[in-house]
């Protein structure tokens, strides 16, 4: 586990206090140098604050700082002994939908805030929900500011079991509960003596020991082809080779393979890396497969293990959408389509449903998909996709739409 990188994911209704968590996690984990410290202090000094505001520490923005809220996602990186954490705060507001989608969507963990004297609001089931929807397999919610309702048991016994019971709706995520207040450091990095009847673990601990080693796929051999790799140089002159990052399963030298969407078969001859060869390479290695035969392979195509269950081959997908642009998505449109490391055009066939993200309802007579809206929507791609559902495998299971006048991405999609 030492020295594993793990992804987080902050979300949180404003003022429910997550930018100070932060601020405190990393803090208190000595993962801020002295000058940020000084620099802090003398801000907090100026603005007539007593002590130091540590939710500056990511409310990177100016309109942030001026307004309290978070609206970008900011990203930080910090350590540990046992861990190296890349940590994306990401906006609680409705109308920054979109930059929470972004950033919580490669995350091995969520932490979601909730104010413990407001409990389970509107804002918390959307978060719930879109941590679900993005396959997020770890989510710990902090139950916070515990110092504004005494350090009450039975707060957090209320909180928890509505949360428990909202979960059995929508996710099969593990889930973590701890009574915090980031303020003043409980649970955060530090236990807390105010709180004897908590005997778990704190949020630091939560994240040092999250076993995240089955996050990835690991059933079905997925290995998208980013490169193929010539050489032509005397040393390699007959080399070739196929670059990219293992997106499930594993491969082994001598495996029977299949190359998709042509279906030719081979076997593989050897697996390189930077700096040796490997006997078995798994998700999400970065590696160069060589084949047995000279067969015809360039980016966009993926070799699957012949004995493993077969992705999808086709053009039409149903997908799962988020949409990030201010002009409307419309049926007929045309956008250009990424999947893994493959690119086409499509076109929008049809606008199924919007999904109200605060009650988890259809909205069937309202197809109006505007930005920081949800809807499911079929999609005809101008070549075959090799892809696989959402649920199954987080890489080759998303795709990204894009527009092909400006060459914005407009819109991130989960295929269902």
């Amino acid at each position: 586990m030492k020295n594993t990188i793990i992804r987080i994911s902050t979300a949180g209704s404003v003022d429910d206090g997550k930018s100070t968590l932060i601020g405190r996690l990393l803090y208190d984990s000595k993962a801020i140098f002295a000058d940020q410290y000084e620099a802090l202090e003398e801000l907090s000094r100026r603005r007539g604050q007593d002590g130091i505001d540590l939710a500056m520490l990511t409310d990177g923005l100016r309109a942030e700082r001026e307004q309290g809220i978070t609206i970008d996602v900011a990203y930080r990186y910090f350590a540990t002994p046992k861990r190296k954490f890349i940590l994306a705060d990401t906006p609680g507001h409705i109308e920054y939908t979109r930059n929470m989608v972004t950033g919580s969507s490669t995350s091995n963990v969520s932490v979601i805030l909730v104010d413990a004297r407001h409990g389970v609001v509107e804002q918390t089931r959307r978060h719930f929900f879109i941590a679900s929807l993005l396959g997020i397999p770890h989510i710990v919610f902090c139950i916070n500011k515990m110092d504004l309702v005494d350090y009450a048991e039975e707060v957090f016994e209320n909180i928890k079991s509505g949360l428990t019971k909202l979960s059995e709706e929508i996710t099969k995520a593990d889930l973590y509960f701890v009574p915090t207040s980031a303020l003043l450091g409980d649970n955060i990095v530090n236990g807390s003596d105010k709180m004897p009847w908590y005997k778990g673990d704190t949020l630091m601990q939560i994240l040092e020991n999250i076993d995240i080693s089955d996050d990835h796929s690991h059933v079905d051999a997925r290995f998208p082809v980013q490169m193929v790799i010539r050489p032509q140089s005397a040393e390699h002159g007959d080399y070739r080779g196929y670059a990219g990052r293992v997106a499930g399963g594993s491969f082994k030298s001598g495996d029977l393979v299949t190359i998709l969407p042509s279906g030719i078969s081979t076997k593989i001859k050897s697996i390189d890396t930077f700096s040796m060869d490997v006997v078995e390479a798994l998700a999400p290695m970065s590696i160069t497969i060589t084949l047995e035969d000279d067969i015809d392979v360039g980016r966009g195509s993926m070799i699957v293990k012949q004995d493993d269950k077969k992705p999808v081959v086709g053009q039409e997908l149903e997908i799962v959408l988020c949409w990030l642009n201010s002009r409307e998505l419309r049926v007929g449109g045309t956008y250009s389509i990424r999947h893994a490391t493959n690119d086409a055009r499509c076109i929008v066939q049809d606008i199924k449903h919007k999904i109200d993200i605060a009650t988890f309802q259809q909205i069937e007579d309202n197809k109006q998909i505007g930005m920081n809206d949800i809807a499911r929507v079929s999609i005809k791609t101008t070549k075959p996709l090799v892809y696989d559902k959402y649920s199954e495998n987080r890489v080759t299971g998303s795709i990204i739409l894009i527009d092909e006048n400006t060459n914005e991405t407009v819109g991130a999609g989960m295929i269902v």
